[in-house]
Order: C-alpha cells, then structure tokens, then sequence
C-alpha cells in the first residue's frame, strides 16, 4: 500500500541502506527477518513498536524489519527463505497463493480493515457520483476491491487510468477520481493543495471485508518452528497494544530514523486515522485480541469474491490462513 507519493522517491535509497546493515534489529536469540508491505511509517508501528521498546528480546527473538515498496518483490523473498515473516497487503494474498499453490499462509490480520480509499474533489460528492470520471488506480487494487465498486455501482474498467503514486494529475483535473490510503492522502492534499476531498473508504461503501496488512509465513516454518512463530505473532500483539494504547514515541522514533522523508505531522497523522477509523483494534479483536481471524469472515470475504469471479468457487480457501496463533487474548490487558 502507499504511504505518501514523497516517499516513493526515497524507496531505493532507504531499502538499501537496510540492506547493508542499518536494519531494526534487538540483541537476542533467535535471528528473524520480516518483511513490510511498504516504507517505514505507523501502518506497520507494531512492529517498530515491538522492536523499539525490546518486547521482541524479551520473546526471545532478534528481529530485523526490512522496508517495502513497489521495487520491493516481499513474495519471493519469503519463498526464497530471505525472511522469516511478510506482512501482505489484504487476505486477497492467501488466496493468491493458494490459486498458485505456494506454501505460505496468513497468520495474524494487523488490520480489521482494508484502509484503501478513493478521492475524489468537491463536486463529486458520492460513490455513485463517480461512476463515469476517470480513476486513477494500481493493478492490485483493479484485481480486487475495484470490482467490488464495479458489481456495486455499475463502474466500467473504461474509466481507469493508471497510478502513478503521484498526487498531480488528481490535483490538476477536477474530475480526477484517486486511489488511496485513508492515513495519508487525505491529509497529505489539506496540507498541500489546502482543500479537503471526499473520503470513500472502501471498506464500507463496497461491503468489501478483507483483512489488511496481514501477516504471512511458509508453511514449513510453521511446521518445523511453531515455538517461533507464536513467540513473533505475540511480541506483535504486545508492540500493537503498546503502540496504540501506550506511548508510541520509541516506535515512531524509530520509523523517523528508518525513513528519513516522515515527518512529525505526517506520523501523527497516520496514526489519529488508525484510531480514528478502528483499523488495529475493533470487531473481533475486542474479544479475541489484536490480530484476530475468524473462519466467518474468511468465508463471507471469499464467497463475495468468487461470486464476481475473482476466485474459482472451488478454491480450497480454507488452506490461505491459519487461526493456530490468534484469537488467543493475548495481551488485551494492555488496552487501557
């Protein structure tokens, strides 16, 4: 997913000075990489949180966080065995791996939500005001939520325009409808462009209730290492409720350091609408904790997808996750 477009430009350079040793990482037993579904920024906080703070030493692990991003092939390097863990965009990955017969499941859902959106300038006003002007979107996002809109509200592939992780052309065209992040654009164009654009999160105007920023693993390292993989998706918990409920200023200063064009203004930001819009801790995690799955919402999200041809209706979907290390209240004592 997409953080802001100004990232985008420093991708390279932060990805490779990870790679050559800057990496997050706690002094502890044993070695773990996971890998992010984009730069460093609040949408993955837990994480930092958790290293930041030492809950990861304290489960016995040495984590190393490496950053995402369109140039960033996350997929092959967990088949590849380069990482231990993934964090994927939206439950849509599982299926895909099953579709494709890759050993990788889901394991833990760090978001409740699917955080993407679409904006569109005052004047266009509803969803269905949209139907008709151009959308600027990414392939993922037109292999998935968008036929969604498409079943929904009578939309046409005709009006899609390709992404360009740029806020120019939505800026520049008034009719111009954009993808986005319900953490960033949004307030990225007040500060820019200083008006406020419509908000359509997907979530609630297409029915569409997938996961998001989920977290992955093989197959065998849940077979060969489940002692691991448990003592990981709990530290997450942890870093989650801490970042969240706690104080996230060691997380958020370690995202600063890790990504050098995040400022102050856009952390806190990103991290009021994760509140805001309940996209950590709402639904089931209120009684199954951080990260929760359920075998409901897994079922209800791909009848939905195969039913507008997605997914083949004989997918064994049941095969993209796992609920062995979730649903367990872990660390819900933290919420205050």
């Amino acid at each position: 997913m997409n953080f802001s477009a100004r990232a985008l430009s420093n991708a390279g350079t932060i990805a490779l000075g990870l790679w050559l040793g800057s990496v997050v990482s706690a002094s502890a037993n044993d070695a773990v990489k996971v890998v992010m579904s984009w730069l460093p920024d609040p949408q993955h906080g837990g994480y930092y949180q958790a290293a930041a703070t030492g809950i990861y030493a304290r489960h016995g692990l040495d984590v190393s966080i490496l950053p995402g991003g369109p140039q960033v092939n996350s997929q092959l390097m967990l088949v590849n065995g380069q990482v231990q863990f993934r964090v994927a965009s939206s439950s849509a990955s599982g299926f895909n791996y099953v579709e494709q017969g890759l050993p990788i499941q889901v394991i833990a859902a760090s978001f409740q939500k699917e955080p993407s959106i679409l904006l569109s300038h005052p004047g266009v006003d509803t969803v269905s005001a949209i139907k008709g002007k151009p959308v600027e979107l990414g392939q993922q996002s037109i292999d998935t939520w968008w036929r969604f809109l498409v079943a929904k509200y009578g939309f046409s592939d005709s009006q899609i325009r390709p992404y360009t992780f740029s806020l120019a052309p939505f800026l520049a065209d008034p009719e111009m409808v954009q993808q986005g992040y319900v953490t960033a654009e949004p307030y990225l164009i007040e500060a820019q462009a200083h008006f406020k654009p419509n908000v359509f999160m997907v979530a609630d105007v297409a029915d569409y209730n997938s996961y998001a920023q989920t977290l992955e693993t093989t197959t065998a390292i849940i077979s060969d290492k489940p002692d691991l993989v448990q003592r990981f998706v709990d530290a997450t918990i942890e870093g989650w409720y801490s970042y969240i409920y706690g104080d996230p200023t060691p997380g958020n200063a370690l995202i600063k350091k890790e990504n050098a064009d995040i400022t102050d203004a856009d952390i806190n930001n990103s991290l009021a609408a994760m509140k805001e819009r309940g996209l950590v801790d709402s639904g089931d995690t209120m009684t199954l904790g951080i990260g929760a799955m359920t075998d409901a919402r897994w079922s209800s999200f791909f009848a939905a997808a195969s039913k507008l041809g997605i997914y083949p209706a004989s997918l064994d979907y049941t095969k993209a996750y796992t609920l062995r290390f979730v649903n367990k209240k872990h660390a819900m004592e933290m919420r205050k």
